[in-house]
């Protein structure tokens, strides 16, 4: 890919204004980790969306193959796996998700279970398990909770006292004290479609890329600076504008089914409830009848209920 500012021809006919908004077009997050940002040379946008993330420099080691990432018809819909490893040698593990998962919770230990096991060798000592970091960033709906960013780690919590535990490591031979915390898988979870605010931080920088395409002209955030120079469209060739605009077409499409697929359950969920609501609405009416005297056949013609049920009110 030709790393340029350039504006190629256009036709004539086209507005400027149409010009500089396809020339200022930036690609998708999920796409260009898929297919542009594994090169090596533009490691620098990933590692800026790390290092924004966990306040600390990083250096990616590799990008890990998986599933996600071979070449076939569902893998847009796929997970993307980002491995990396910061100066302590800690582990970071990227995901990004674009359709609904029901058992997400669990797959992100699985994937930090995973890491962890991969990276220590049978017979050594415990000391060489490595800390790892699980960024998750989701295009769907997980549940409940307003914020686009979630953190989590885990702390030792006296029951009784309230007091964080702290346990002794050795390190250079030397006795020190160690949180659990430190020793942990540590979680971030970015629901993109929750952001909705005015990109002011880095991070909201990041989300509003991330959810919007969008990137300020005078960005300082680490990892938008060269996502400006790497990531726009018009820089792709011919046929990896052809491969990106189909991708979008295809996410389009699922949205589309899923968005349906919404309308659909919750028009049918209100036609149930009035249905509900109405047989109740006979049964109390049947009730009052009945407690006025009423045969049960009078009743039965007015209300519309069974025999049965108005015997059992």
């Amino acid at each position: 890919m030709v790393e340029s500012n350039r504006v190629p021809k256009f036709e004539s006919g086209i507005e400027t204004e149409d010009i500089m908004e396809v020339s200022n077009k930036y690609i998708r997050f999920d796409w260009a980790v898929k297919r542009m940002l594994r090169d090596k040379a533009n490691f620098a946008v990933l590692e800026g969306l790390i290092t924004v993330l966990t306040g600390e420099q990083v250096t990616i080691a590799e990008i890990l193959e998986s599933e996600g990432n071979q070449e076939r018809a569902a893998d847009k819909f796929n997970r993307v796996d980002i491995k990396a490893r910061n100066g302590r040698g800690d582990i970071i593990i990227v995901e990004v998700q674009l359709t609904r998962q029901l058992y997400y919770l669990q797959r992100m230990l699985y994937g930090t279970s995973k890491a962890i096991t991969e990276h220590i060798e049978i017979g050594n000592k415990y000391d060489k398990v490595k800390k790892v970091y699980s960024i998750n960033i989701l295009y769907f709906d997980l549940g409940q909770g307003s914020d686009y960013l979630y953190h989590g780690k885990t702390v030792f919590t006296g029951v009784h006292t309230g007091d964080r535990l702290k346990v002794n490591t050795c390190e250079a031979d030397e006795i020190k004290m160690t949180v659990p915390e430190d020793v942990f898988p540590e979680y971030y979870i970015v629901r993109v479609n929750e952001f909705n605010d005015v990109a002011r931080t880095p991070i909201e920088e990041w989300l509003d890329y991330l959810k919007n395409n969008r990137i300020k002209d005078d960005t300082s955030t680490p990892g938008l600076k060269e996502a400006r120079q790497r990531l726009l469209y018009m820089t792709m060739t011919d046929a990896e504008r052809q491969a990106y605009d189909a991708h979008m077409d295809d996410i389009m499409v699922q949205n589309d089914v899923l968005d349906t697929a919404k309308m659909e359950g919750r028009a049918e969920g209100r036609a149930e409830g009035r249905a509900e609501g109405r047989v109740e609405e006979r049964m109390e009416m049947a009730k009052k009848m009945k407690t006025m005297g009423m045969a049960v056949e009078a009743i039965r013609q007015i209300s519309g209920l069974t025999a049965e049920q108005i015997e059992q009110l």
